[in-house]
């Protein structure tokens, strides 16, 4: 089984505290601590909502989802849980997976529901005593994906009390120990504080754990330094690419020493040809590149690497290196749904901006939100009586009115179109 290294944030009035029985400040930024935990290699998230109240709670489920957008770890929500809707609220707000505490009655018994509800593989489990798993096994089994064990000196128990893979929370532990807890078979990770207070030492960590031929989460390639064709300088080049939108950043160059390192770290790292010197993308900036994929051409000797690109690609402070147009022929964008979106979306961001005198969607914001409501409600009432005609062509005409107010009121929320296309892929 591949063990993972996975950081906990416990939230406590908007902030990070120390765990679930102390709550000493560790960070006032619970978003940028997320941040520093994917740049030091994590492989997931888990966040604890320790709110006490439905406000907090509210407020804790924004964090949350600022957390899961830019940490863009696999997230796994846990805490406050009462009921089915506070686990629909933890993966709505982005969290790939949500724990139920079986240390209350309540969430046992909504373990059948919310697994029906959102998949047996959203849902796991805490516990401190692994009887309460034991006593439960038909259910976990059925309905569960998976464990977190509070209470590291029970493994031996939690192993005969179940066959699901668990994680286990560990506060303070030598490194001989944590070595012996990541080798127990079931044990698919450790989180607490012990990975917390070490963040900076995780990749140091996996390789302890290569060397003692415990299996970790990392990048596996399926291609070797000598299988590439390399240029007369002995390197390859790399074109990179944004993953979601494909759009190309730049073109750089790796030697054997920045493969191996991207593959290691988990973040571009290139050979500098001006500087003759390795080149870790973003360690001066802040502006890394995080891996998604890379894939070599047919002839193997060009890499494309899509990655996650923190702030921009481009020194001169542009998204993208490529922006000196050369010559240009005009084409039809419409082939590409989203930059149509984007476009429409930006033009009607800047009316709300930079007024226009007869501009139709100015006229409906100077109106207001209930002005907009009723516009969308009347385009989405023409899309049902417009469904009703055999001709395909009005119901195309009804469904780009209503996008079109549909972004209205999207801007009057301000909310993005990345915004609802994430939300969108988590459901």
């Amino acid at each position: 089984m591949i063990k993972k290294f996975v950081p906990c944030i416990y939230l406590y009035h908007g902030k990070a505290v120390r765990n679930l029985s102390d709550s000493t400040v560790i960070s006032a930024d619970p978003v940028a601590l997320a941040e520093t935990y994917r740049e030091n290699n994590a492989d997931e998230l888990i966040v604890f909502d320790l709110s006490a109240t439905d406000a907090e709670q509210e407020a804790a489920l924004d964090l949350i989802k600022e957390i899961c957008r830019v940490s863009e770890l696999d997230v796994i929500g846990a805490g406050n849980i009462k009921r089915m809707e506070d686990v629909k609220k933890l993966l709505y707000a982005g969290c790939k997976k949500a724990i139920l505490d079986y240390g209350k009655e309540s969430n046992i018994a909504v373990t059948e529901e919310v697994s029906l509800k959102f998949g047996r593989d959203k849902i796991l489990a805490s516990f401190e005593d692994p009887q309460v798993l034991a006593d439960h096994r038909e259910l976990a089994d059925k309905y569960l994906s998976g464990g977190l064990l509070l209470n590291p000196h029970r493994i031996p128990e939690t192993e005969k009390a179940t066959d699901l893979p668990f994680f286990v929370q560990v506060e303070q532990i030598a490194l001989n120990r944590l070595l012996e807890v990541l080798a127990c078979g079931p044990v698919c990770g450790v989180t607490g504080n012990a990975v917390n207070d070490n963040v900076h030492e995780i990749l140091s960590l996996k390789e302890l754990c290569k060397e003692n031929h415990i299996m970790v989460e990392s990048f596996q390639a399926a291609y070797r330094w000598e299988d590439f064709k390399k240029n007369s300088d002995g390197m390859v080049p790399v074109v990179v690419q944004d993953y979601r939108t494909r759009e190309v950043l730049m073109v750089a160059y790796m030697n054997e020493e920045a493969y191996e390192n991207t593959l290691r770290t988990g973040k571009m790292t290139y050979y500098s040809r001006s500087r003759k010197e390795l080149w870790l993308k973003g360690e001066t900036s802040g502006h890394f590149q995080f891996v998604k994929s890379l894939t070599a051409d047919c002839d193997l000797d060009t890499i494309l690497a899509l990655v996650s690109q923190v702030g921009v690609a481009c020194h001169t402070g542009n998204r993208s290196c490529f922006f000196n147009e050369i010559t240009k022929k005009d084409w039809e964008e419409g082939s590409n749904p989203l930059q149509v979106f984007e476009e429409v979306f930006a033009v009607i961001k800047d009316r709300r901006i930079h007024p226009k005198e007869g501009s139709y969607t100015n006229y409906l914001f100077d109106k207001g939100i209930d002005k907009i409501l009723k516009k969308l409600g009347e385009e989405a009432t023409e899309i049902v009586i417009a469904a009703k005609n055999p001709n395909p062509n009005e119901i195309k005409y009804e469904i780009s009115d209503f996008l079109y107010h549909m972004m209205v009121l999207m801007a009057e929320k301000e909310i993005t179109w990345e915004e609802i296309t994430t939300e969108l892929a988590n459901r």
